[in-house]
């Protein structure tokens, strides 16, 4: 956490982690806020889990969320009414604390003064003069407006992928990626991290250290766009110019869409891998249960790694048959859709484990509300008339996916499909009504599967394509929809799922060497010692091993 004063009695940070609570008690805190809608990061607290430990420390805590870049009136005044009333010394935070002291200028601005919030502002470390427009209501010459070749939107897997696969062709070109965050993250190991596999801490790197050296870094959040006149405009009102904008801010986890599960998420038997702080939970959970009901989940798609819910089910059985328990533990996964897996190819091998594990298999089950002190579920369950009743059952432990889309700024953007996805070409990966846009990983409407190994994929197509359009390359390239899934079907074998548009299967490797439709320890080695050192020296590096773009004719 990092601390800034703003004014006398008013503070403003990054994210505040329920550890950090007892800290600014012992610094005289009073109030704290919230400006952070929950579910934004993979690695944030809910503000339940705050707001509960808050508490227990007579702290007063508020819940006042801001989607990044789009602070409205009404947070102004409601941000004003709780400054007002609350006690000091108050201290409000964020992902970098930057809507925190936003909002702390715009209401105070007209008792405080501009030039005195402007100042307050910078000396926290804080640039709030993209705020001078609104606070004056002045329309001000924007003749300033910074300019790039290349704007990269998003520093995940797909972002930083890009950029190297940009730079290996042309070392030359003006390249900045745009994202707020300080920690990068191997989102393909949590799975592992869950099973017991791999320590959480190796599947994070400083943001710092894994974006390209001549790639300028704007550590900021995008409020918007504005594709007509080629600019992002920042949090704060700031807008960036650009030859060409490449869109991959990654996929919202929407937490808030199961109702009660904030409030139980990381206690009374309620876990998820899809979050970084807790996938060590879970593998605390497996590894203490020995009788009893385990559910697994899975949200309607389109959700990152579509196999990941099963993944961790079937880690989870491995660990409790190794140890003797199975028996004694009932297994359902209940999964919204209506198949195991999406590639036929893949099911009988699936199958072969679904009964050597004695699971239950639900479909069209789609989780909408938890008790988790009273450890109870409720599904919305379709049949196969389209007709939904409600279940309910209840559970010892539950690993709960949550529903996924698009993040807010982009949904709320002209770039996306009447669905709220970034609306490209599937082979090109270019927007299909701005030419100077492309898009890639999990943001897109592609019909491909939302894994890394995708992103991989994509990154070398929409470089090529991105360097023909500015005159800078002489050849395009397609995409043909491939994905991967390892399938982690017991500790030290795995199948290895890579198929392409219309589950066409598209293997890496011969089938001597292994047969991605049945179970491999080879695939296992893969996942486990040579999949993380190809993702951070390969994939973010742009050396591009197995995933050359297949090109296209220049008029296609």
């Amino acid at each position: 956490m990092k601390l800034a004063n703003l004014a006398d009695g008013v503070l403003v940070a990054d994210q505040v982690f329920v550890g950090d609570l007892t800290d600014l008690a012992a610094q005289g805190v009073k109030t704290i806020t919230c400006h952070r809608p929950d579910g934004e990061g993979a690695d944030q607290p809910n503000f339940e889990e705050i707001l509960k430990a808050a508490k227990k420390l007579n702290i007063q805590a508020y819940y006042l969320p801001v989607v990044a870049g789009k602070i409205s009136d009404s947070d102004v005044a409601a941000f004003a009414k709780t400054f007002a009333e609350a006690e000091k010394p108050m201290l409000g935070y964020c992902r970098s604390g930057m809507r925190a002291a936003s909002l702390w200028a715009l209401s105070q601005a007209s008792s405080v003064g501009l030039s005195e919030v402007l100042s307050a502002g910078k000396n926290a470390g804080y640039d709030l003069s993209g705020l001078t427009e609104r606070i004056a209501g002045a329309n001000l010459n924007r003749s300033d407006v910074i300019h790039h070749e290349i704007v990269i939107v998003g520093g995940g897997a797909a972002g930083i992928a890009v950029a190297s696969s940009l730079l290996s062709r042309n070392s030359k070109l003006d390249v900045v990626i745009i994202d707020p965050a300080d920690i990068h993250y191997y989102q393909p190991g949590w799975t592992m991290v869950g099973g017991g596999i791999f320590k959480p801490e190796v599947t994070a790197r400083e943001m710092a250290a894994v974006i390209p050296s001549k790639v300028k870094w704007i550590k900021a959040a995008v409020a918007g766009f504005e594709p007509d006149a080629k600019q992002v405009i920042l949090e704060g009102c700031r807008p960036i110019s650009y030859d060409a904008l490449i869109v991959c801010p990654g996929i919202k986890l929407n937490w808030h869409g199961i109702e009660g599960l904030v409030e139980t998420l990381g206690k009374n038997g309620v876990t998820s891998n899809y979050r970084y702080d807790l996938a060590p939970y879970t593998w605390e959970l497996v590894k203490q249960f020995k009788k009893g009901k385990a559910i697994f989940t899975q949200p309607p798609m389109p959700i990152k790694c579509a196999g990941a819910p099963q993944k961790a089910m079937y880690l989870s059985a491995d660990h409790w048959l190794r140890c003797g328990h199975l028996s004694d533990i009932q297994i359902d996964f209940y999964n919204a859709g209506p198949v195991l897996f999406g590639v036929k190819e893949y099911v009988p091998a699936l199958m072969e484990y679904v009964k050597r594990y004695n699971v239950s298999l639900q479909f069209g089950h789609r989780l909408t509300k938890i008790d988790g002190p009273s450890k109870k579920a409720w599904f919305a369950v379709t049949d196969v008339d389209g007709n939904v009743s409600t279940l309910e059952t209840s559970f010892d432990m539950i690993h709960v996916v949550p529903p996924q889309q698009a993040p807010d700024f982009i949904r709320a953007s002209k770039l996306v499909d009447a669905a709220g996805w970034v609306d490209v070409n599937q082979d090109t990966l270019q927007h299909k009504t701005y030419p100077s846009i492309y898009a890639l990983g999990d943001v897109t409407n592609c019909p491909n599967a939302k894994t890394a190994a995708a992103a991989r994929k994509q990154a070398p197509v929409v470089a090529t394509n991105v360097l023909f359009d500015l005159n800078k390359g002489n050849q395009r390239a397609a995409y043909d929809g491939y994905g991967s899934c390892p399938l982690t079907v017991e500790r030290g074998k795995i199948v290895l799922a890579e198929f392409g548009f219309g589950g066409r299967l598209l293997p890496s490797f011969p089938k001597w060497l292994i047969d991605g439709e049945r179970p491999s320890r080879l695939a296992w080695i893969l996942k486990e010692r040579i999949l993380p050192p190809i993702y951070w020296w390969a994939m973010l590096k742009g050396r591009e091993w197995l995933a050359k773009p297949r090109k296209l004719e220049a008029d296609q």
